[in-house]
């Protein structure tokens, strides 16, 4: 009497927004993925992130076909960091989770390479870039100055040059899945959860199809979010800068009142007057903003929303069966 092997179940998160273009692409990759992976229970995990176009059509009518793909279709579109625990709520039993794009800038094709490590013993195995295509100098230069600022203002170390493409084992999703912030920054968290990591390195091409859905305004936004996530210390320039320029302007005081004892009244300065008062203007308003930004954070935090809503969720029988 031969015994039936039990298949890992390894869930495929793919947060979209907006892909119809990239879907038929990732569907065929995706497809020849589980055919080189016989060994594993694979689950095609969508997350929808409120699409004004046919991409969850796509993926229902996929799903009627392929007992593997599965979806949660959020109510509106809450973004990116929020539909990533969206989908960890939803992938939780899975034996290990892997992030990837739907825009095919990460290969599906190295994912074989990344199971191969987790069964080695490795719960986080990033995928690091060593290029990126598609993508201006001014994006990759901003990017490896804040990844550095990142690093050396915060006391956890945080991988340069990744993005969510990576496995995450079930502890390591089970981890990310208890801390309910708001305002997230998942690279950030993966970090901060531990446990044994392994990098793999890759070269990240351009966009098969469709256009990024990150501009500049956005990017600066998560720049924001990932130091005031992970660290004090812009609160702590803005007290340095504070009492740099209460000592600049004591001395200052100082040498005026002598300079008056000395050589008389003297009321000529009117522009250096005003520059010291613009000066001090800016340093406050910036100081305030820094303020600002960690009162909000506290604002949100303390009203205790729910991070997201479904419109409609659905699991391939592959998966219940996994799951049961």
């Amino acid at each position: 009497m031969s015994k039936t092997t039990v298949k890992k179940h390894i869930a495929i998160l793919i947060p979209a927004y907006n892909e119809e273009e990239v879907f038929p692409a990732l569907k065929k990759r995706l497809i020849k993925l589980r055919q080189n992976m016989p060994n594993y229970q694979l689950e095609f995990l969508f997350v929808n992130d409120g699409s004004r176009d046919l991409t969850m059509e796509l993926v229902k009518k996929w799903a009627l076909i392929d007992d593997s793909v599965s979806y949660v279709s959020l109510s509106r579109n809450f973004g990116k960091e929020i539909a990533m625990i969206a989908g960890f709520d939803h992938a939780i039993t899975a034996d290990a989770t892997i992030i990837i794009d739907a825009d095919l800038q990460d290969p599906p094709e190295l994912i074989p390479e990344m199971v191969a490590l987790w069964e080695d013993g490795y719960d986080d195995v990033y995928a690091r870039r060593t290029s990126r295509k598609g993508e201006t100098w001014l994006k990759r230069s901003t990017s490896k100055l804040f990844y550095k600022l990142l690093q050396n203002t915060t006391n956890i170390p945080i991988q340069r040059d990744t993005g969510d493409f990576r496995l995450l084992s079930q502890r390591c999703v089970e981890s990310l899945t208890l801390i309910r912030e708001q305002q997230r920054y998942t690279k950030g968290l993966f970090s901060w959860v531990g446990y044994r990591k392994k990098e793999l390195l890759y070269e990240r091409a351009a966009r098969v199809a469709g256009t990024s859905k990150w501009n500049y305004f956005r990017l600066i936004d998560l720049a924001i979010e990932g130091i005031t996530s992970f660290t004090t210390v812009p609160l702590r320039i803005a007290s340095l800068f504070g009492i740099l320029t209460s000592f600049a302007s004591a001395i200052y005081i100082i040498f005026i009142i002598i300079r008056t004892i000395i050589f008389g009244s003297d009321l000529a300065g009117y522009p250096s007057m005003m520059a010291v008062i613009l000066f001090l203007g800016g340093v406050q308003l910036l100081s305030i903003g820094v303020i600002g930004e960690y009162i909000g954070r506290i604002f949100n935090e303390t009203k205790q929303r729910p991070l997201y809503f479904t419109d409609e969720v659905h699991r391939g029988k592959d998966s219940e069966k996994s799951a049961s």
